[in-house]
């Protein structure tokens, strides 16, 4: 879609206080400028959405997945929860994940964290701050497993930031384990073997090939940070490692 529309118009956050009116007329402005820069986009919008990409990232106002992108409407399906977290108990993920992969075709999965998270900042302190407790949890265990390391190799300083990362490459994980990304790439796996061994045209289509991305995301200065990426033809554990190590070194650096 794309092309030269108005990615978003100059204006202030309303008041506290002021109620929902100023959304709306915000709406209608944008929807306005839009139209006038393409007649057409809103209808051809409407038809079908085609999205490349998952993003699966933190529900953190600061944090919109289109903007930092620079893409439009149909250009992302969006999933969005505190710290940016998959686990195999959550159908809501379960169910985007199964929808955007097998019924919207999406290419790449992309789980982005940012730094500054709270829900990371609240995992990495301990602190209890309600119902989001037990979600948090998820974050609190990566949290669990590198910690020895972190206190051994890191400065306190950059735990936070470090732990944005380690929880988002937690997450690429997390989804790679799921029943549906195994089952998918297990079985065009198969195929590429049976075809080389029948000598036969391969079934795989390049459109069904799913790649998963760990990103985070900066708000100081609205950069994202590529951390991994895996395809089925990956080393899962020794890119996961990798990624791990790679975090580590960098980190350690640091003083």
């Amino acid at each position: 879609m794309g092309g030269h529309l108005v990615q978003s118009l100059q204006r202030e956050q309303p008041p506290r206080g002021s109620g929902i009116q100023p959304l709306l007329d915000y709406n209608k402005q944008w929807a306005g400028e839009i139209s006038r820069v393409n007649p057409e986009y809103f209808y051809d919008l409407a038809k079908q959405q085609t999205p490349q990409y998952l993003w699966i990232g933190c529900s953190d106002s600061r944090v919109p997945a289109n903007e930092i992108v620079g893409l439009y409407p149909g250009d992302v399906f969006v999933h969005r929860n505190i710290a940016n977290v998959v686990c195999n108990s959550d159908l809501n993920a379960l169910a985007v994940l199964q929808y955007s992969i097998e019924c919207l075709k999406v290419e790449h999965v992309i789980v982005t964290g940012h730094y500054k998270c709270g829900g990371v900042t609240a995992a990495l302190n301990d602190t209890r701050i309600g119902l989001a407790d037990h979600w948090i949890l998820h974050v609190s265990a990566v949290r669990k497993r590198h910690w020895k390391r972190m206190v051994a190799e890191i400065p306190k300083k950059y735990h936070l930031d470090a732990l944005c990362e380690l929880n988002v490459i937690a997450q690429v994980e997390s989804v790679v384990e799921t029943h549906l990304m195994q089952r998918i790439w297990k079985q065009q796996n198969i195929e590429d073997m049976m075809s080389a061994r029948e000598n036969r045209p391969n079934q795989n289509r390049a459109e069904d090939e799913v790649e998963i991305h760990g990103w985070v995301y900066g708000l100081e200065d609205g950069m994202v940070r590529p951390l991994l990426s895996l395809n089925r033809r990956s080393n899962i554990e020794k890119c996961l490692g990798d990624a791990v190590d790679a975090l580590f070194w960098r980190y350690g650096l640091m003083s």
